[in-house]
């Protein structure tokens, strides 16, 4: 079973959160709302064989920001979180170009991403987090998209598969948990703070 690392306990605050990315804690919140059980900030452990395959021997673990498990569907989805708040967004070209370079490699060389989500399922099942009937889908969390080309990253998700949540999407899933009961998490009170009329 994948057990949230999330917490209430701020005494957490001062470890395992003051590493957290903001955006990364709010999506975490929207996930968590959504029937999601989440982790954050998964190394995945590669063989010396699975980085030379790679093209890279000396590389270190690579790093999921979020894993995120739905019971009903026995499914993990590995999600990059791309926030970009100070910069034109992420871009269509960088995420369809197939390349081993860049900030998009789990998109874009799909031999890294076959051979980092194969061993993050072993390393799940290995943990006794996952079953053997789990399987392991990619998404991508963006909180800001070049202008116009929004429908474009969707699309081209639909078609590959992935999960996705566009900067509106998130924008209105946290209107909408700004709506809900009170709960004691950063993501939802910074929410009702915004939108309080």
């Amino acid at each position: 079973m994948l057990i949230p690392s999330y917490s209430t306990n701020t005494n957490l605050m001062k470890g395992r959160f003051m590493n957290m990315d903001c955006f990364e804690m709010i999506l975490k919140v929207l996930l968590e709302s959504e029937g999601y059980w989440v982790r954050h900030s998964f190394k995945v452990m590669l063989s010396k064989n699975d980085k030379k395959l790679i093209g890279r021997p000396t590389m270190p673990r690579p790093e999921i920001d979020l894993l995120a498990f739905d019971f009903r569907k026995n499914t993990v989805i590995a999600i990059e979180a791309k926030s970009f708040l100070d910069s034109t967004g992420v871009k269509f070209e960088e995420l369809k170009t197939q390349t081993s370079k860049g900030r998009y490699k789990m998109f874009t060389d799909e031999n890294y991403r076959k051979i980092v989500l194969s061993n993050l399922s072993k390393n799940l099942i290995d943990k006794k987090m996952i079953d053997g009937k789990t399987t392991i889908g990619l998404g991508l969390a963006a909180a800001r998209i070049q202008k116009g080309q929004e429908n474009d990253i969707s699309n081209y998700f639909k078609e590959k598969k992935w999960f996705f949540w566009s900067p509106q999407e998130i924008k209105d899933k946290v209107i909408a948990l700004s709506k809900s009961g009170y709960e004691n998490e950063y993501a939802t009170i910074v929410a009702k703070i915004l939108l309080k009329k």
